[in-house]
């Protein structure tokens, strides 16, 4: 089964295929999709939607894995943050996959052992449990994702989209 993690983000927006197979996990890809931080807000968010949605026409996962929105303190951030991930949701939603999201502190709790874990831990605990794969930052995340819905997905809580 062909899995995709979203790491959801305005700017960056991480994303990890893998393959599981019983307890086996498989890399497939990673990457990461890249706004223009010139522009309006729609046309940023209309080239986030295709980035994804071209990322998931391209690896063909059959269930998509977003992690939610961490809040910041600043109000307005957490927003666009927000609508982001409605975009980052709204793209393999679109092309007809299940669409499941995890809590940023069970994603790390999955990965690392711990619901605190920084960004370098959860980079070195992936190329642990798929060798080989040397994911920075957003991308890591986004495989991160991916291997807490394929140890989570039997209790995992599906999103609804109403398109």
């Amino acid at each position: 089964m062909r899995l995709i993690g979203l790491d959801p983000g305005l700017r960056l927006t991480g994303w990890g295929v893998i393959e599981v197979e019983g307890n086996r996990l498989r890399h497939v890809a990673h990457g990461v999709v890249r706004v223009a931080t010139a522009g309006t807000l729609a046309e940023r968010l209309r080239e986030l939607f295709e980035g994804v949605a071209g990322v998931v026409e391209a690896q063909r996962p059959v269930e998509a894995a977003v992690e939610e929105t961490f809040v910041n303190v600043n109000p307005g951030s957490t927003l666009k943050l927000g609508q982001a991930r409605g975009v980052v949701m709204l793209a393999p939603a679109r092309a007809g996959l299940p669409v499941f999201e995890y809590s940023t502190n069970l994603v790390k709790k999955s990965v690392v052992g711990a619901g605190h874990a920084d960004k370098s831990q959860i980079a070195m605990m992936v190329g642990r449990l798929l060798p080989g794969v040397d994911a920075k930052q957003d991308a890591a995340d986004a495989l991160a994702v991916a291997i807490c819905h394929a140890h989570h997905r039997a209790t995992a809580r599906r999103i609804e989209a109403a398109l």
